[in-house]
């Protein structure tokens, strides 16, 4: 009999190292788990009403078990307490409130007991095992990592990392890749997201992260930061773009990335299945960098509009394909890559619009000043284009004119504030016949015009634009990149912000709401005030 506890004891500390070892986790968790499995028999052979312990020696195996009971001197609950003359039996010189270990004797697993003392120990090594994939890789977000594919189901691609496992979604993946089971495949560990049925690690190969660490893995100037790569945009699958600098003036960033011929580009290449990969020097210049990323195409002149965060391209009129791209790929990687909304017009077309633009600018001036076609179109050729530049602009500047004198200048200055006056005039009307409130108009930074744009968006009262968010009221979509003549779009992507259109800041979209929303907190004042008058009334 002893042989057999002997052999059985032998056989728990084995069955023990055998599970640690395989699921790479601790012994001792793999000892708690035993250790709960036979408590929990224990409670079925004795009873669930019992508090039992079990302690298993994890050196020689030996097996105790015992139930904890209280000293009491009347028992409610026979199972978990016991009166002082019983207590004697179990411990000499036990009083009232001592806990004292009642010695059970060892128990045969059944079948049943068996099988649930096995289930007991299978969750706890499994919730042991998912933490411990959990902790190994929560912190290795953004990190390349070689895997073997296990299967495929619905598109995804579930990957075998060696402790754990992982999924490459279908949006991210190399489009028309072929992969196959057992194939080794790297891929980028874009997030780690603890969940109930273990850790889900999310894969890439088609994120542009990818393509950065690949580069770093190929090229050594990168991985020691002596080359960065300051902005990527892909493709998957088709071609990319990368803006790259280097810190040493002595290292062409360019050519170290291309290596010996192009035998480190091409490493990368290979890996993101033949996609090609456009390598251009990055430049804290937004214009001289939008010029880069535009490459292979040659580039006339680049306009930067601040205001609407877009850039405008002027290309000479054979190169408007190549600017462009097959279905626009290269203007929408560049504008990836620069992180502005880029419009792409040849030559002509520049021409056409300047033409257009000087063309309304000068009837402006003629129907507003009341000047000659000459003078409308001088004072355009000198950079006028607004009517609010003409009134407010130093009479200096307008003097100095070729042709102009001060007095000339003055005239054109009064007619500019005048006109001015009635464009605010009958956007007063146009406000006021809206319903928009008098009180909107004394909140700051709002124009008249603003202000029939809020009516016209059925914003008529303090209450309505207190209501706001800062972003509802001034915020502007960003806009994608497109070539010129594509009106609809364009009326599509400025949607944003009620007053997106006059180039509000953020904090005097703030100020506003703000302001908006002060006769809040003086009505919340009002009651106590006028309570506070009637209190000194009736003490008088």
């Amino acid at each position: 009999m002893a042989t057999g506890v002997t052999a059985n004891r032998a056989e728990l500390i084995a069955i023990a190292n055998s599970v640690a070892n395989e699921k790479m986790i601790d012994r001792a968790i793999v000892i708690e788990a035993m250790e709960d499995a036979i408590q929990r028999a224990a409670r079925t052979r004795y009873g669930q009403e019992m508090d039992i312990r079990a302690k298993l020696d994890a050196n020689n195996g030996d097996l105790r078990l015992w139930r904890v009971v209280e000293v009491v001197e009347q028992v409610d609950d026979i199972y978990k307490q016991v009166d002082v003359k019983g207590a004697q039996k179990l411990q000499a010189g036990a009083v009232v409130g001592d806990f004292l270990v009642d010695p059970l004797p060892p128990i045969e697993f059944g079948r049943i007991q068996a099988q649930a003392a096995k289930q007991t120990i299978f969750q706890k090594v499994r919730d042991a095992e998912r933490e411990r994939q959990y902790e190994e890789f929560k912190d290795r977000a953004s990190e390349i990592i070689t895997g073997v594919v296990k299967r495929v189901e619905f598109g995804h691609i579930v990957v075998d990392l060696g402790r754990a496992e992982g999924v490459i979604r279908r949006d991210q993946q190399i489009p028309r890749e072929v992969v196959r089971v057992n194939d080794r495949i790297r891929s980028l560990i874009l997030k780690v997201v603890r969940e109930n049925r273990g850790p889900q690690i999310f894969l890439s190969r088609a994120h542009p992260d990818f393509m950065k660490k690949l580069f770093a893995q190929e090229v050594p100037e990168i991985y020691d930061g002596i080359i960065e790569i300051k902005a990527a945009a892909r493709d998957p699958g088709s071609r990319a773009k990368i803006g790259v600098i280097s810190h040493d003036s002595s290292i062409d960033p360019v050519g170290a990335c291309v290596g010996m011929k192009g035998s480190r580009v091409q490493a990368v290449v290979q890996e993101m299945q033949g996609e090609k990969i456009d390598i251009i020097p990055w430049s804290p210049d937004t214009a001289t960098f939008v010029v880069n990323a535009l490459q292979p195409a040659n580039v006339s002149r680049v306009l930067i509009d601040e205001e609407e965060d877009r850039i405008e391209v002027v290309v000479p009129d054979d190169q408007l394909s190549l600017a462009i791209g097959r279905r626009g790929q290269n203007v929408r990687l560049a504008s990836q890559l620069t992180a502005k909304a880029i419009d792409i017009l040849t030559e002509t077309d520049s021409s056409e619009k300047r033409q257009q633009e000087f063309v309304r600018n000068s009837e402006l001036f003629q129907n507003e000043l009341d000047v000659d076609e000459t003078l409308a179109q001088l004072l355009v050729a000198e950079g006028f284009s607004e009517l609010e530049e003409v009134a407010y602009v130093e009479l200096d500047e307008l003097a100095g004119i070729e042709g102009f004198d001060e007095d000339l200048a003055q005239e054109l200055q009064s007619r500019a504030q005048e006109a001015l006056e009635r464009r605010e005039a009958a956007a007063r009307e146009e406000r006021r016949a809206l319903g928009v409130e008098d009180a909107l108009a004394e909140l700051p930074y709002l124009t008249e015009a603003m202000l029939v744009t809020l009516g016209k968006a059925k914003i008529t009262t303090l209450d309505d634009l207190a209501d706001l968010a800062t972003d509802e009221l001034i915020e502007k979509r960003r806009a994608e990149p497109r070539r010129r003549n594509e009106d609809a779009p364009r009326k599509a992507e400025n949607k944003g912000g009620v007053l997106a259109e006059y180039g509000l800041t953020e904090e005097q979209g703030n100020e506003i709401i703000m302001a908006a929303r002060a006769h809040w907190f003086t009505d919340e004042d009002e009651p106590a005030a006028e309570g506070d008058d009637t209190a000194e009334a009736s003490e008088a």
